[in-house]
C-alpha cells in the first residue's frame, strides 16, 4: 500500500496537507512518499503567469479564509507569507537531498510552518540553512547537494512525472494500480487517498 503526496512550497493547501499526512498513513499502515514539484510549469501550460489565487480577486479571498478555518481546525499558526506565491525551487531541490538522506519529511514542514506561519523568505539561502542547521543537519553539504546538474535534473523530472500522471495542483496524491495511479487533488482529499490505497 503506497501513496505518493505530490507538494509544492509555495502552494497554501499542500501546508495543512504536510503537517498532517505522515501521521495519517502512519494510523492507516499506508506508505508514503514525499514528492516536491514545481506549479509553474504547469501553470504556464494554462497561460498563467501567476498563482489563480491572485489571477482571481474572489477566488483568492475565499481561499485564505477557507485556508484560515482548516488551520484553526488542525492548530496550525497561519499567517500570509512575505509574498504569495513564494519561490520554492530551492527548497524543492533541498527537499530530494531530503528523500535520498530521511530527513525529507520534517525539512518539508519546517518549510511549510516558515513560510506560512513564520512569515519567512523562504528562497533565501540563509533561511534554508537556518532550517537545516535547527534540524541538526550540515547545511552548507545539504545545500551544495541541492545545487548539483543532476539534482536540478531531478526535480525537473520530477515535475515531468506529476504532470504525465495527471498532476494539475498541489497537493495531490496519487496512488499506483494495475490500471495505472489513481489521483485525489486537494488537502481535503488525503483521507479518501488513503481509503483507495487500503482497498488496493
Amino acid at each position: 500500500m503506497l501513496i505518493d503526496f505530490w507538494y509544492e512550497f509555495a502552494s497554501t493547501y499542500s501546508y495543512p496537507a504536510a503537517m498532517r499526512v505522515e501521521r495519517a498513513a502512519a494510523e492507516a499502515g499506508v506508505e508514503l512518499r514525499w514528492r516536491p514539484f514545481l506549479l509553474a510549469p504547469i501553470f504556464g501550460g494554462q497561460g498563467w503567469s501567476d498563482s489563480p489565487f491572485n489571477i482571481y480577486p474572489a477566488k483568492g479571498r475565499y481561499m485564505w479564509r477557507d485556508l484560515g478555518r482548516i488551520c484553526a481546525a488542525q492548530g496550525l499558526v497561519l499567517k500570509e507569507p512575505v509574498r504569495f506565491p513564494q519561490n520554492g525551487l530551492k527548497a524543492a531541490r533541498i527537499a530530494l537531498v531530503g528523500a535520498d538522506e530521511g530527513w525529507i519529511a520534517p525539512f518539508s514542514r519546517a518549510v511549510y510552518l516558515a513560510n506560512f506561519a513564520g512569515q519567512k523568505d523562504i528562497s533565501d539561502d540563509a533561511v534554508l540553512a537556518g532550517i537545516l542547521t535547527e534540524l541538526g543537519l550540515d547545511a552548507d553539504a545539504a545545500m551544495a547537494r541541492s545545487q548539483t546538474p543532476d539534482n536540478k535534473t531531478r526535480l525537473r523530472a520530477q515535475t515531468d512525472e506529476a504532470i504525465a500522471k495527471g498532476v494539475f495542483g498541489a497537493p495531490s496524491f496519487t496512488v499506483p494500480g494495475a490500471g495505472g495511479d489513481e489521483l485525489f487533488w486537494g488537502n481535503d482529499r488525503l483521507e479518501d487517498a488513503i481509503r483507495w490505497a487500503r482497498r488496493s
